[in-house]
């Protein structure tokens, strides 16, 4: 009877004990190996499969704990920047705290933020500076924080001071327990002189996150 190797790997399939009956074949069997370029047994084979896996296993865990200690870098730093903002002596400061804590703890170059309908009390202060209706209507239409190069936005040029903005984070502030998505009140802009450091790829969970911080800690601020 004439068996295809389809009918010979099923066989050994099912029948796992044929290599401890046959342990001679072990020795006999010879497979080239890819990894060292000559003829080896069976056994040296299977040691070298097992090998590689173990690499393969090995470079996963040291990917993972990689990810893990980034990970709990940034929320040891994000527990930092939300405790300085309750620890803001009044509303006023809230901004100038909110921004610094983002440049000193996070190593973000230059970062500003603007608020549209602000009380009567705030609104001769920085954060209340003149916004256009074009750029109100763009931090509305963020569902999700922009990040990418810098067009000549008009947020760009609120950072004062600053060198050539490459690359921007725009994250819109919005009052939680209104309706799905509403207009956003404000605009949180972050800058950097890098086209790498915002790029239109990176991940944008955590920056939602700041946004979602920022926009309940200066809420209080809002006619």
């Amino acid at each position: 009877m004439t068996m295809d190797s389809h009918s010979i790997a099923q066989y050994l399939s099912d029948h796992p004990h044929f290599f401890e009956e046959h342990a001679e074949l072990l020795a006999r069997i010879k497979l080239t190996s890819p990894l060292a370029g000559r003829t080896v047994s069976l056994q040296e084979r299977q040691m070298e499969v097992l090998r590689e896996k173990i690499k393969a296993l090995e470079m996963r865990m040291s990917d993972l704990i990689r990810v893990a200690q980034e990970n709990d870098a940034i929320t040891t730093k994000f527990q930092s920047w939300a405790r300085s903002l309750l620890l803001a002596r009044n509303d006023v400061d809230l901004p100038h705290v909110l921004i610094n804590g983002l440049q000193s703890i996070f190593a973000v170059p230059y970062a500003t933020l603007r608020l549209w309908g602000v009380a009567g009390d705030f609104a001769h202060t920085w954060f209340a500076a003149p916004v256009s209706v074009d750029a109100r209507i763009f931090a509305s239409g963020l569902s999700t924080p922009f990040c990418g190069k810098n067009d000549d936005f008009e947020a760009a040029s609120w950072l004062e001071e600053a060198p050539e903005i490459k690359s921007l984070a725009m994250l819109p502030l919005r009052q939680e327990g209104q309706e799905e998505a509403p207009e956003a009140f404000g605009l949180l802009v972050l800058g950097s002189p890098e086209v790498s450091r915002f790029s239109e790829d990176m991940a944008t969970d955590f920056l939602s996150k700041i946004g979602e911080t920022a926009s309940a800690a200066v809420t209080c601020l809002l006619g």
